[in-house]
């Protein structure tokens, strides 16, 4: 748990990944697509990592987001913000990307 805490907190926006899961590529891909930088973990080949994740609790699926440290959740909720608009916000508070004039009704600071 250390472990997924350290590299949670090293990276504004992490992402722990399986490489045969199609929706790890997905929200690469959406994280790509807002200008962030995630730090990918992919943990096929790490099962002390997997085993880490899973131990902050019952409920952790891949992809595993994390942003400012924060456990954002699997898929489903990453897509959930971004259908909601949060996501792009927790993006900005968490500088893993930066408005250049207007963002979307959201202020820039």
């Amino acid at each position: 748990m250390d472990r997924v805490n350290d590299l949670a907190f090293k990276s504004v926006a992490v992402i722990f990944t399986k490489s045969t899961c199609f929706m790890c590529h997905s929200i690469k891909a959406l994280f790509y697509d807002f200008g962030a930088s995630p730090a990918v973990y992919e943990v096929d080949h790490d099962i002390d990592l997997e085993c880490a994740l899973w131990s902050l609790g019952s409920n952790i699926a891949f992809p595993a987001v994390f942003v400012g440290g924060k456990y954002l959740g699997s898929a489903k909720e990453v897509i959930s913000l971004q259908i909601d608009d949060t996501l792009k916000r927790k993006l900005i508070e968490a500088k893993p990307i930066w408005c250049v004039l207007v963002c979307d009704s959201y202020p820039c600071t």
